[in-house]
């Protein structure tokens, strides 16, 4: 039987199911997918290294199920193969077009981008910065989504039987790691997978399967002697190339740390309420990538109500608030106390600039 979307006949060796996967994959509408060999990672000393020097924070949940993280195979039993999916969600930004962000959500009237500050600000109020893959759809649920898709075409078009299972960033699984063996990119210096023409505004999603499936090789790294997003990280958070410390991380702080946040982190935190884009937003292969971005993707665009709202009314949300205006995005991700620190933080820093 030929599969309708490649034309092959369905599972007949490992070249053909990979051809059939990424065919489905692409058809789903993602930009990238790749195959790895479901096999122990090679980088298991350097990430044991890592979470001995305590650079993971206050994230406990890394350090548990750490055999699982480096070794697929516990992951789901009789793992031969993992797809990995790419999703951009690479394009302008309202500030970058002389717009406040999430104009709907804003009163355009009352405020203006300070050209090199980095910062909305008005005479009355400050409007804090949101990152890019959290001003729309939560990715968790959207990619989680299309990964059913595709299992189900593969099903349908595979006569055996074969397991699944679908990771997307919550799974104990190196998604990083697993990305660059794929071939979805390399590993930047700033630790996120970069491709040449996505840059590193994707997110990843993957299947460990049962079935064997013809995996790709990695591709080169690209980034060479550049070091713009090491030297643009405000609080210095990477120790040295290809090595973050999570702690001093401003996503990392605004995002999954719950406790206080030390003075001089909080004034290089600037205006960021939740996540940062700074070490991307440098990178000369991101600012191809937005340059080429056409249009907004459908499954991961921007939503004209995400609330980048002035960082003074964070203060005054109830729970209930908390609930309504966040619902179905990944900004959930930060707890309401943690959304008044942040906003505390850039009111803060928008007092000190004014």
């Amino acid at each position: 039987m030929k599969c309708r979307r490649c034309g092959i006949t369905s599972g007949v060796t490992p070249e053909d199911r990979a051809i059939l996967a990424k065919a489905g994959a692409v058809g789903l509408g993602f930009d990238r997918v790749g195959i790895a060999a479901a096999a122990p990672s090679p980088r298991a000393e350097f990430v044991r290294d890592w979470l001995d020097r305590g650079y993971a924070g206050s994230m406990s949940y890394l350090h548990r199920n750490l055999d699982k993280r480096l070794a697929p195979g516990a992951v789901l039993p009789g793992a031969k193969s993992i797809i990995v999916v790419a999703m951009s969600y690479a394009r302008s930004m309202p500030h970058e077009a002389g717009r406040v962000p999430c104009a709907t959500a804003l009163s355009a009237t009352k405020t203006g981008y300070r050209a090199g500050t980095g910062s909305w600000a008005s005479a009355t109020r400050a409007y804090g910065r949101v990152a890019r893959y959290a001003c729309g759809a939560d990715y968790h649920k959207v990619v989680r989504g299309l990964l059913r898709q595709l299992i189900a075409v593969l099903r349908a078009e595979i006569r055996e039987p074969f397991d699944c299972r679908i990771c997307v960033d919550t799974a104990p699984i190196l998604e990083r790691e697993t990305a660059a063996a794929a071939g979805i990119g390399w590993i930047g210096k700033n630790t996120l997978v970069l491709h040449e023409n996505l840059g590193s505004f994707f997110v990843l999603g993957e299947v460990i399967t049962t079935l064997e499936l013809a995996p790709d090789l990695p591709v080169a790294d690209r980034c060479g002697t550049c070091t713009r997003c090491l030297d643009a990280c405000p609080t210095r958070a990477f120790p040295q190339p290809h090595v973050l410390d999570a702690r001093r991380c401003i996503s990392y702080l605004t995002i999954e740390h719950r406790g206080g946040i030390p003075a001089d982190l909080r004034r290089a935190i600037g205006n960021w309420l939740y996540g940062c884009d700074i070490c991307q937003e440098v990178c000369p292969y991101n600012r191809r990538a937005l340059a080429a971005a056409d249009g907004v993707p459908q499954a991961l665009g921007l939503d004209p109500s995400a609330p980048a709202i002035p960082a003074d009314d964070v203060l005054s949300w109830t729970p209930e608030d908390y609930a309504r205006i966040l619902a179905g995005s990944a900004l959930k991700r930060a707890t309401l106390d943690m959304w008044k620190r942040n906003a505390t933080i850039v009111l803060e820093n928008a007092e000190r600039a004014n």
